[in-house]
């Protein structure tokens, strides 16, 4: 059983709001720490609100829901009824107290902006991500698997590649086929899927909505909605490039990566390691990989984007907190080499801290301030800063 990092975080948001939005992909384990949630208090009681029975008891919501003033009640799937955050305001204005309400959304479109309008100031956000490496804390030999499955729990604690592999083609059909016209989104499945299946392809490249457009066959505000809905349902993230005053022409356009590896290589049809060696995406997927676990483990309090200039100065990650500014550039390889565009980016940067994430065995300096580190070493060197 692996316990999720986010259980004493929404544990310790429970105590101080009113009620907390637990959101995230379906499938991220969401309900799991719900439910542990609510098995450590006196009092509990959890609504599916994909079960019609469930939501039937909510003919009368602010009926229903002043018998449990007394309970942490636990709303599955809350997209599904929208029309509650208004009751859920009333309640709380009534009876003010921590706890009350544990929200469970696998994202909508609308989700945050009707909650936020709702029960502003009286709710706290948090984001439930697939396994991270310091979750999984895997060894030299299982990052292989954990990087060819992603981190989605039934992905990578499935008994074999092939097994992970057909869970992941089934999690891509049914979200597009049942999720995300379940948030009232209307476009064909068959459409969205190709759609996310050239992003697949362009992983961890520069956005560019008109040429995307042109060979997708559409206007470049319709794949711009396309990959909107990606982004809104946790699958797909864009990497803003560093906005900085340096005197440099810097490029402009994000990174669109998609978040979980698994997903990206069951849409490329990599089924093994040994296709995913010999797959062109192999590098832009490491990136990505990595990219996501340092964005899980370093957290909301750090902002991310790229560095990269026309000149060839170029940075993959910079992470910044207030004044704090550190660096990180991804290799794929055991004895990595780095460019000229690195030690210019450094120059012009000038970050506190520089890692070179690599699947090496062992962490070691390279300058002064300048250090490779292996992947599954990253929750280790970064828990600290």
């Amino acid at each position: 059983m692996i316990t999720r990092k986010l259980f004493p975080v929404t544990d310790r948001a429970l105590k101080e709001f009113p009620a907390v939005a637990l959101l995230g992909p379906r499938q991220s384990g969401k309900t799991t720490l719900a439910k542990a949630l609510a098995q450590a208090r006196v009092a509990s009681l959890y609504l599916d609100l994909e079960r019609p029975s469930e939501l039937a008891k909510l003919a009368d919501p602010e009926l229903f829901l002043s018998r449990h003033s007394d309970k942490l009640v636990v709303l599955d799937e809350i997209q599904r009824a929208p029309e509650l955050f208004a009751v859920l305001r009333a309640l709380i204005d009534e009876k003010r107290t921590a706890g009350r309400f544990l929200l469970l959304g696998s994202a909508s479109p609308q989700l945050l902006r009707q909650a936020s309008e709702s029960l502003a100031g009286r709710i706290g956000f948090l984001e439930l991500a697939p396994f991270d490496v310091s979750e999984i804390v895997p060894g030299p030999e299982q990052l292989q698997n954990f990087w060819l499955r992603g981190g989605y729990p039934p992905s990578w604690l499935a008994p074999s590649n092939a097994v992970s592999l057909r869970w992941r083609e089934s999690f891509i059909t049914t979200h597009l086929e049942r999720d995300i016209p379940s948030f009232g989104i209307r476009i064909p499945g068959m459409t969205l899927h190709r759609f996310w299946r050239m992003i697949a392809h362009l992983h961890g490249q520069p956005w560019n909505a008109s040429r995307l457009a042109a060979s997708f066959g559409v206007s470049a505000p319709t794949v711009q909605h396309y990959l909107d809905i990606l982004e809104a349902t946790y699958m797909l993230r864009r990497l803003p490039p560093l906005h900085a005053n340096l005197g440099k022409r810097l490029v402009k356009s994000p990174k669109v990566y998609l978040r979980d590896s698994g997903i990206l290589h069951a849409l490329l049809n990599i089924r093994d390691q040994d296709d995913l060696a010999g797959h062109p995406i192999v590098g832009a997927s490491w990136e990505g990989w990595v990219l996501e676990q340092v964005v899980q483990i370093l957290g909301q309090q750090w902002e991310l984007s790229f560095y990269r200039t026309a000149s060839g100065a170029e940075l993959d990650i910079v992470a910044e907190r207030g004044q704090q500014r550190m660096a990180f550039e991804i290799k794929l390889s055991s004895a990595p080499l780095l460019t000229k565009g690195f030690w210019s980016a450094l120059s012009d940067l000038k970050p506190e801290k520089t890692f070179v994430i690599a699947p090496v065995t062992s962490a070691y300096p390279l300058t002064p301030g300048v250090e490779v580190i292996p992947a599954t070493g990253l929750a280790d060197c970064l828990a600290t800063l």
